[in-house]
């Protein structure tokens, strides 16, 4: 099935993001948080645009530009905001609401239905995370929420804009990607210059690290993402979004031999459910038909 094919290849993209956690963590300096975001993003871009052999024109500067800058350079400065603010946990259960925020945008912006099990699965998805994450010592931070909710936000109106404007006619999905990759870490750049700088030492691990984040959670994800965003009803990617997070604490618990609760083991077992409950949803849907670029008559 086509659109099966589509949910798996989406999936890649946020469980490739659930490892971001462990390999910063593990193999990046500290203190460099936009540091890695950059590499992450504009090596990443340029070579996607390298090798889709395809640049914006017309009104796609702009657009790429705005999707850059939602999906990638504006989201990465906040979301680390939040994560110097708040606790992981809270700033990872904020990010849990996001397939609220699609679904309740796609209603308005693209005109889809919301489908009853889907924003069930929504709720439970966002409970899910919250349980998995949350501990009795999470802290509110006004300042750490505001830059959390943003971050969301931003990425949400990014993946409606995507979908609402689609990709441009002969434009492939790594360039495609690419523009906007390319866009957010142009943004990027000035901010890590002025608040952070470049790493006085940059060992070999620390490489191994930059590589992954720019290959494997830059170009590969992104490309996948946003082809996923193309095919798929607003509230696919979101509900799919939930498995960073969850990928994240298996990891954690894997490697990094952090302590699992029977709490946390519901909660997983909560998103787990809604993700299945939510794409079933989306299998059992008719398929929309993606408008195509009107093709010129053949001369007699």
């Amino acid at each position: 099935m086509p659109l099966l094919r589509t949910l798996l290849l989406t999936a890649l993209a946020p469980i490739t993001w659930g490892t971001t956690y462990l390999v910063t963590t593990e193999l990046l300096p500290p203190g460099h948080p936009l540091f890695a975001a950059l590499i992450r993003a504009l090596p990443a871009g340029v070579i996607a645009v390298i090798l889709g052999r395809s640049i914006p024109h017309g009104t796609w500067w702009m657009k790429a530009a705005l999707l850059g800058t939602l999906n990638i350079g504006g989201f990465f400065p906040l979301l680390f905001i939040a994560a110097e603010r708040l606790p992981g946990g809270v700033a990872a259960a904020v990010a849990g609401a996001q397939p609220l925020i699609l679904l309740a945008l796609g209603s308005v912006v693209l005109r889809e239905r919301v489908r009853p099990v889907a924003a069930i699965a929504a709720v439970a998805g966002a409970a899910g995370v919250a349980a998995i994450v949350l501990g009795p010592s999470a802290a509110l931070d006004p300042l750490g929420i505001a830059a959390a909710v943003g971050g969301v936000t931003c990425t949400a109106v990014g993946i409606i804009l995507t979908k609402h404007w689609g990709r441009p006619p002969r434009t492939g999905a790594v360039a495609y990607a690419g523009w906007q990759l390319t866009a957010g870490g142009l943004f990027l750049l000035p901010l890590t210059l002025v608040f952070e700088g470049i790493p006085a030492e940059i060992h070999p691990d620390n490489v191994l690290g930059y590589l992954w984040l720019t290959t494997a959670g830059g170009l590969i994800a992104y490309a996948l993402w946003f082809r996923g965003i193309e095919r798929l009803p607003v509230a696919a990617p979101g509900l799919l979004a939930l498995l960073s997070p969850v990928v994240a604490t298996i990891l954690g618990v894997a490697l990094a031999h952090e302590a699992f609760t029977p709490v946390q083991l519901t909660g997983l077992l909560v998103v787990l459910s809604a993700l299945v409950a939510g794409q079933l949803a989306v299998l059992r849907q008719p398929r929309a038909v993606t408008p195509r670029a009107p093709q010129p008559m053949a001369t007699p």
